[in-house]
């Protein structure tokens, strides 16, 4: 399935039926009178969000969505039939922005919520209406109004409680296939994973919660280098940030070099993530045969003052005592913010363990 994160759309909604200019005409009632009925009201252009779907590829080749006009009124006081409501599902965590402002609209995070995007026009009244003891034989009708026109941005935000991060091949993957039963793609070369990919994980009897392997970052991903900022939108619905670093390709000279990259593009899409709760992650220790090089790392890792863990994520090495930190930080903040998240990533047949 195409992962598609960000679309732009044209809403059009219905238009009012007319009102109708009608007169009573039946044997043996002289001057019957108007009996011009109100035409109908033009049908809503609605957003809902749904858990079935998980991207926004229904936009990517298709962009103008009108909902239904409103008929004309008729004689005999009928009025017309009201267009109807055109209703398009969008995924959990989609956010909608005006096209000129980049204004946010609305965020659509819970399950069935909806959002009116372009109202209908309303009907015009017949003549019958205009009718008074001053005015018996009003012969106009109003017209129906004009249903709202307007371009939207789309954005997908995901909804995960836990975000890996790190350079190109730290091993994001990998982690998310040995804490869930998410399967994304692993290879030797940068950029492997192409598309964020979702993973349930649940330790214990604890309440699951859901992690997301978000695309590597390089330097200079904040200006769009690299896959560029398409993705750093999906950590910031996230509570922790996990950032991942490739322990085996570390520099004695400076170890701090990878973390202080990805930590720099962060903070310059957004300083709220570095907010965030973090735990550092020193990936591939299996890879370092020399106890006292990855001794010198670990102590210069350790002086940031974050939670540290040095884990074989291809060999499950320390996975288990990470999993249960990840639970219990979650625990202590409260409720999960992503339960809709977890029945999200079911569905994608993405199951934890």
């Amino acid at each position: 399935m195409k992962f598609v994160d960000e679309v732009k759309i044209r809403l059009k909604a219905g238009n009012g039926g007319h009102g109708c200019v009608s007169f009573r005409r039946e044997k043996y009632v002289p001057k019957g009178g108007p009996d011009g009925g109100d035409g109908g009201q033009g049908g809503d252009v609605v957003l809902e969000a749904t858990d079935r779907k998980h991207t926004l590829l229904d936009f990517r080749y298709r962009h103008l969505f009108q909902a239904g006009s409103g008929k004309h009124g008729s004689g005999q006081n009928r009025h017309g039939k009201s267009g109807e409501d055109l209703v398009l599902e969008v995924p959990l965590g989609t956010v909608v922005k005006e096209v000129d402002s980049g204004e946010s609209l609305a965020d659509l995070t819970e399950l069935g919520q909806r959002w009116v995007a372009a109202r209908g026009g309303l009907g015009g009244r017949g003549n019958a209406r205009f009718a008074s003891s001053t005015r018996q034989v009003p012969r106009f009708a109003q017209e129906g109004q004009e249903g709202e026109e307007r371009e939207l941005i789309l954005e997908l935000k995901l909804i995960a409680d836990v975000g890996l991060v790190g350079l190109p091949n730290a091993g994001k993957s990998t982690l998310i296939m040995a804490i869930s039963a998410a399967r994304p793609k692993v290879a030797d070369y940068p950029f492997t994973t192409l598309v964020p990919n979702l993973g349930v994980v649940q330790y214990g009897e604890a309440p699951p919660f859901v992690v997301a392997d978000i695309p590597g970052l390089i330097e200079g991903a904040h200006l769009g280098a690299g896959l560029g900022t398409r993705f750093l939108r999906h950590i910031e619905r996230t509570r922790i940030l996990v950032h991942l670093v490739d322990v085996s390709q570390l520099s004695e000279a400076d170890p701090l070099r990878p973390y202080h990259e990805v930590e720099n593009e962060l903070n310059c899409f957004s300083r709220d993530i570095l907010k965030k709760a973090k735990i550092i992650v020193l990936n591939k220790v299996d890879m370092v045969p020399e106890a006292e090089k990855l001794q010198r790392i670990t102590e210069v890792y350790a002086g940031l003052g974050y939670p540290l863990f040095l884990i074989s994520a291809l060999r499950k090495d320390g996975v288990k005592d990470l999993v249960r930190l990840l639970t219990q930080m979650l625990f202590e903040a409260g409720e999960s913010a992503s339960g809709k998240g977890v029945e999200v990533a079911w569905r994608q047949g993405r199951g934890g363990e």
